[in-house]
């Protein structure tokens, strides 16, 4: 017992330092999976041995084929499905079975020993005939739930949703089934809408069905647009829009009466004065079976008048070029008058006028008044009976007054004219007074 113990202990300190074991390990992936009537590849971690002298691959107890001595012996069972790639020593199979699932192993031998490995095959069925199924009637905002479904055939092992390319996860109104095959969504609303996708598959194949959901609602917002107040004889047209899915049909009705106008559109090819009223437009959805009306609008047609707020009106109002054109021409002209003036006005043509700050305008004295004058008081006394001259006590600098008094000196004297910017006469004169003006002579 001592003996074969020792013998063992000499044998394996012999393998490790000459690496010559009687088996190594030979590295592959722990399994590989494979498709019903695919192809499999059974390839090695890293580089086989050098220089191999035999080369089984098995599956189970029997062989698939053995290289020796430079010679291929392939089973006839594998015949037409199994090749080897003698530098890598990689197994092909082709054309796969259910049957195929399994072990395989990999035996090499060369000069330096024996090395073996062994990884393992699953089969799956082919995913196919994958649809969504479960949308049978128009899904309605607020009033529908939405079920819907995900089938196919195959070895299914995971279910994937989307809905417009990310991923669609559970809320408070979305709920999958325990196996993931069937989502609730509801009430649905608008936002619900777009493509939903659903993929099947399994380690070997996928595959993956599309649906449209559509949420219908409306009509919301109904709207008219076009012109307030046209000319006569002018075409107008008023348009009719809403929010709806699908699209709204429309109704129209003036002063209350209906048109039997069933178009969007309301035409109206030359108008008179009986097409002033009221145009109310009613929107419908034939699938959420709701209708909703606009508000009214208001149409004045008027002899001569033309449309104020722009629009298909069918030529009723200016152009927006006529509109530019006349605010040029009145710039034009503005500026033109202006340089008139400033033309004329350089050329005394025109008399400049010069304002004071708060002060009433005056009229420009006499030319003869810019010469000096020297007034002077000439007194008739009847006691003398000859006349005095009393000079005026004025504060203007070149200017004398001269006061001449007719009567008795009992008459009061009248006060002495006016300086500066008033007036050179006075308004009222004293009674018996009479004023006269003495040039002086340069």
């Amino acid at each position: 017992m001592m003996f074969s113990c020792a013998l063992y202990g000499i044998i394996l300190i012999l393998c490790i330092e000459i690496g010559k074991c009687i088996s190594q390990d030979l590295l592959f992936p722990n399994s590989f999976n494979g498709a019903v009537g695919g192809s499999v590849e059974f390839t090695l971690y890293s580089a086989p041995p050098s220089n191999p002298v035999e080369v089984n691959w098995n599956f189970g107890v029997p062989f698939i084929l053995r290289l020796k001595d430079g010679v291929l012996n392939i089973q006839p069972a594998y015949q037409d499905r199994a090749t080897l790639d003698t530098t890598t020593l990689t197994l092909k199979l082709i054309n796969l079975r259910f049957n195929d699932t399994g072990t395989y192993k990999l035996s090499v031998t060369n000069k330096e020993g024996i090395y073996n490995g062994q990884t393992s095959l699953v089969v799956y069925e082919n995913v196919s005939d994958t649809k969504l199924t479960g949308l049978g009637k128009p899904l309605i905002e607020t009033k529908s739930i939405a079920n819907i479904t995900c089938d196919g055939n195959g070895n299914i092992t995971s279910v994937q949703w989307t809905k417009d390319n990310n991923p669609l996860n559970p809320s408070d109104r979305v709920f999958f089934s325990s196996d993931n095959k069937s989502v609730s969504i509801g009430p649905v609303i608008r936002s619900d809408s777009g493509e939903y996708q659903c993929t099947l598959a399994n380690p070997a194949s996928s595959e993956t069905a599309k649906l449209n959901v559509i949420i219908n609602y409306g009509p919301e917002n109904v709207l008219i647009d076009g012109l307030r107040e046209v000319g006569l004889g002018q075409k107008v047209s008023l348009s009719c829009s809403a929010t709806s899915v699908p699209s709204a049909s429309f109704t129209w009705k003036f002063n209350g009466t209906d048109t039997n106008v069933n178009t969007e559109t309301f035409t109206i090819d030359k108008t008179d004065l009986t097409h002033s009223g009221d145009y109310t437009c009613t929107a419908r959805n034939n699938v959420t079976n709701q209708k909703n009306d606009s508000q009214s609008h208001s149409l004045v047609v008027k002899e001569g008048g033309g449309g104020d707020n722009g629009g298909d009106g069918g030529g009723g109002g200016l152009t927006t070029v006529a509109i530019v054109g006349i605010v040029i021409g009145v710039l034009v002209a503005v500026a033109g008058i202006c340089g008139l003036i400033v033309y004329l006005t350089k050329t005394k043509k025109i008399p400049k006028v010069s304002l004071g700050k708060n002060k009433p305008t005056k009229q420009a004295p006499p030319r003869r008044q810019e010469q000096e004058l020297n007034y002077a008081e000439i007194s008739h006394d009847k006691k003398s009976g000859g006349e005095g001259v009393i000079p005026g006590n004025m504060n203007e600098s070149k200017t004398e007054y001269a006061q001449i008094m007719h009567g008795t000196s009992a008459k009061p004297q009248a006060p002495p004219p006016p300086y500066g910017n008033q007036e050179s006469k006075p308004s009222s004169l004293p009674e018996g007074v009479t004023y006269a003006q003495v040039m002086k002579r340069s």
